[in-house]
């Protein structure tokens, strides 16, 4: 009983604490702690975080990020974005009775070979009829599809997760009718560039939602 004891012992005493690093797009920052007695253990971790957290800005907890350890460099863990999603409570918040949610899909290719599946949604003032649900889903794709093709991943993730492709979603589609809100409720990587690939600003439309 004693060994075991010891070994556990060293166990503990071998690990060591590191701390996790977000990607570029927001800010190099460190946000947490992960904990490995071999560097190599954390590489390929999934951490999870809200936008609120790791900005110090508490109206945002309603925005998950994930990201996952890409290497390690002395005790920092340095991570890759893999997505953002809105809570679930947060979007149901959003959806009244007597109002129309407009969901749409669409996936971009980044100047720097990320494609990237995008989640947009829109709240109407009032119920809309099917031909306007229909235009401003359309013009949801076509708002991100345009703003895509001159941004890398950085700035089309900046852009997503600020609110900015929401805003300009939203000036556009109230014109066909009046909107409470447009949010982009989730982004997610489908592919990463291979490193012999050259960046490429193609863009491809997902299935409707």
């Amino acid at each position: 009983m004693a060994r075991r004891s010891q070994r556990k012992a060293e166990s503990r005493k071998a690990k060591q604490w590191y701390k996790v690093v977000s990607p570029e797009m927001f800010g190099r920052a460190p946000f947490g702690e992960t904990i490995a007695n071999d560097p190599e253990r954390i590489v390929g971790r999934i951490i999870e975080t809200t936008l609120g957290d790791l900005t110090n800005n508490f109206s945002k907890q309603n925005t998950k990020l994930k990201f996952r350890v890409d290497r390690v460099a002395g005790d920092s863990a340095y991570t890759k974005f893999l997505g953002h999603e809105m809570t679930t409570d947060y979007v149901r918040s959003l959806v009244k009775r007597r109002t129309s949610r407009i969901d749409a899909i669409v996936d971009v290719t980044t100047t720097d070979g990320y494609q990237v599946r995008i989640k947009p949604s829109c709240f109407t003032v009032k119920r809309a009829r099917a031909n306007q649900v229909k235009s401003i889903r359309e013009l949801s794709k076509r708002v991100i599809i345009e703003r895509s093709k001159s941004l890398d991943l950085n700035q089309l993730i900046q852009d997503a997760v600020g609110g900015k492709i929401s805003l300009d979603i939203y000036k556009e589609a109230k014109v066909i009718y009046p909107l409470r809100r447009v949010e982009v409720r989730k982004t997610e990587i489908v592919t990463e560039p291979s490193i012999a690939a050259a960046a490429t600003s193609s863009v491809t439309e997902a299935p409707a939602a």
